[in-house]
C-alpha cells in the first residue's frame, strides 16, 4: 500500500506530563509523521519521507524524522501520517474583496466587464462591504492552504483589519488612478506607511498605483520617488494584454513596460500583475531593472477573457525574474484557488511552448513556494520549509481516491490535489484551519450579512462608474 494509501486525521493534541530536557523548553508546535516538501541548494524540489517539523516561536527550529521527535515536548503536536507538509500557498495578485462580486459578470469581454459592471458596482463600495468580502476570501484561502496574499483593492484599512484578526500574512497597497487627483496617491502612501509591519510583522505594504492605462507619467515617477523615499515596494497591474501593449505603442511610441522604465518604477522593487502583454522587446528592460522585478501570473482569468496570449513564464525564468501564482479577483477567476492556477499555469505553458517537458510538476512547485515567497518580498522569509522560515505551512491529506495511487509525488499535487485536500493551514506556528475546521473566522456570519448588503452592492441604476476602461 502506498504510504499514502489510509488516512490518518491530522490531530493535534497538547502533551502533559511530559518532561523537556533540562535545556531545552518544550516546542511551541511539533508536526511528525509526513512528507517534507524540500529545497536542496540547487533549490531542486525533493521530498523527505516519514518527516517531522519542530516550530518555536513561529519559526521554523528544525526538520528531521519523525522518530526524533517521539519524545520530544511540545505544547502542541499533529499527527500528520499520510499527509504532506508544503510551504504555505502564496496569492501573488488579487483583490480579495471582490468575492462579494463572484459570478456577477461572467461571458464578457474585458472593456464590458469593467465599464458595464464591476466599475459602475464598485462605485457603491463601503468599508463594511469590503470588510465582509475580505473575510470571506480570507477563509476562502485558508481553506485553499494559502497562507499569504498580495492584495491591490481600496477601503484596505478593512482588509488589513481583517488580515490581523485571521492570522493570515498579506502584502496590501491602496490602489489609485490619477483621475482621483493627487489624493489619490497621497492616501495609498499613508496606508502604506501606517500598517507596514502591522500585526506581528505579518502585514507589508506596498504603493499600488492602478496601472499605466489609468495612472499618469507624471504619478508613475511620483509613486517611484516615494518607494525610494519611503523603502516601500510598488505593486501594479502592467502589459496586463497584447491589447494594451498595442494601444500603448500606438499611442504614445512605447511599450507598458517601457513606460515603467521612464518613469523609474521598474528601478523600485516592483511586482507587475499579469504581464501577458510582455513581448521581447521588453524583455532586457526587466532584465537591468536595478530593483526587485517580479511578475504574478493568473492564468484562470486569461482564459476566461480569451485572451490569445498568457504570461511569458519561461522568457522571464530566463531573464532572472520571479513568477508568482495568482488567482486575481474572484469577480474575474471566480475563485481564489491557487492550486488551480498551479495546474492551469503548467499546463498552459506546455502548449504555449509546444513543449511537455515545460513546465514540469517540480518547476510548477517552485513557482507556488520560492517564487512566490520572492515576488511579494518575503523570499528570506517563507517559501521553504527549513530552520529559521517563519513557520507557514499546510498539510494536504493524498489519500483520496483522486490522488491514488502515488507514482510522482510531485505530479500529484500538482495536477491531482484540489485545494480540498488541505486539512491543516498554519502561519507563523498558529493553526488556523484544523482538519478542515476554520478557527478564526465566522463563515455563517459572513454569508449571512453580505447577503443583506448584497441588493445595494449590485445596483447599477445610479450610472455611475469609477474608471473609464479604454486601454
Amino acid at each position: 500500500m502506498s504510504r499514502f494509501g489510509s488516512r490518518r486525521t491530522a490531530t493535534a493534541s497538547y502533551v502533559d506530563g511530559m518532561t523537556p530536557a533540562a535545556t531545552e523548553s518544550p516546542a511551541d508546535l511539533v508536526v511528525t509523521g509526513c512528507a517534507v516538501l524540500t529545497h536542496d541548494d540547487r533549490e531542486r524540489i525533493g521530498f523527505a519521507e516519514d518527516s517531522a517539523i519542530v516550530v518555536r516561536g513561529g519559526v521554523v527550529e528544525e526538520v528531521t524524522g519523525a522518530g526524533a521527535v517521539a519524545g520530544r515536548a511540545a505544547r502542541e503536536r499533529i499527527d500528520a501520517r499520510g499527509q504532506v507538509a508544503l510551504p504555505g500557498l502564496i496569492n501573488c495578485h488579487t483583490h480579495a474583496p471582490m468575492v462579494a462580486l463572484r459570478g456577477l459578470a461572467e461571458d464578457l469581454p474585458t472593456e464590458e466587464w469593467f465599464n458595464d459592471v464591476i466599475w459602475p458596482v464598485e462605485s457603491n463600495l463601503t468599508g463594511r462591504d469590503v470588510e465582509l468580502g475580505a473575510l470571506l476570501a480570507c477563509a476562502e484561502m485558508i481553506r485553499g492552504g494559502v497562507t499569504c496574499f498580495a492584495d491591490h483593492y481600496f477601503a484596505m484599512d478593512a482588509v488589513a483589519a481583517v488580515v490581523a484578526g485571521c492570522g493570515m500574512r498579506a502584502l496590501l497597497g491602496e490602489a489609485f488612478f490619477s483621475s482621483q487627483g493627487a489624493e489619490g496617491r497621497e492616501r495609498s502612501l499613508a496606508f502604506a506607511l501606517r500598517h507596514r509591519g502591522a500585526a506581528d510583522g505579518r502585514i507589508t505594504t506596498a504603493l499600488a498605483p492602478h496601472a499605466p492605462y489609468t495612472v499618469d507619467d507624471t504619478d508613475l515617477a511620483a509613486t517611484a520617488r516615494l518607494a525610494h523615499e519611503h523603502g516601500l515596494p510598488v505593486h501594479l497591474h502592467a502589459a496586463e494584454n497584447r491589447d494594451q501593449t498595442e494601444a500603448c505603442l500606438a499611442r504614445h511610441g512605447v511599450t507598458p513596460i517601457e513606460v515603467l522604465h521612464r518613469t523609474g518604477v521598474l528601478d523600485t522593487d516592483v511586482l507587475i500583475a499579469h504581464g501577458t502583454g510582455i513581448v521581447e522587446s521588453d524583455l532586457p528592460l526587466l532584465e537591468r531593472a536595478s530593483g526587485r522585478t517580479a511578475v504574478a501570473t493568473a492564468p484562470r482569468g486569461y482564459l476566461k477573457f480569451a485572451w490569445p496570449h498568457t504570461t511569458p513564464v519561461r522568457a522571464l525564468r530566463g531573464i532572472g525574474v520571479p513568477v508568482g501564482l495568482a488567482t486575481d479577483g474572484a469577480a474575474s477567476n471566480n475563485s481564489l484557488d491557487v492550486w488551480e492556477s498551479m495546474a492551469l499555469t503548467s499546463l498552459i505553458q506546455k502548449s504555449a511552448e509546444n513543449d511537455p517537458r515545460w513546465l514540469t510538476s517540480r518547476q510548477a512547485l517552485h513557482h507556488a513556494t520560492l517564487q512566490s515567497a520572492r515576488a511579494v518580498g518575503l523570499g528570506g522569509s517563507v517559501g521553504s520549509i527549513a530552520p529559521g522560515r517563519r513557520a507557514d505551512l499546510v498539510l494536504v491529506d493524498l489519500t483520496g481516491p483522486h490522488t491514488q495511487p502515488v507514482h510522482d509525488l510531485a505530479a500529484t499535487l500538482v495536477h491531482s490535489a484540489r485545494a480540498a485536500d488541505v486539512r491543516t493551514t498554519i502561519v507563523d506556528g498558529r493553526i488556523l484551519m484544523r482538519d478542515r475546521e476554520l478557527l478564526t473566522i465566522d463563515v455563517p456570519g459572513v454569508v449571512r450579512e453580505l447577503g443583506e448588503r448584497l441588493p445595494a452592492l449590485v445596483d447599477r441604476s445610479h450610472g455611475r462608474r469609477i474608471q473609464e476602461y479604454g486601454t
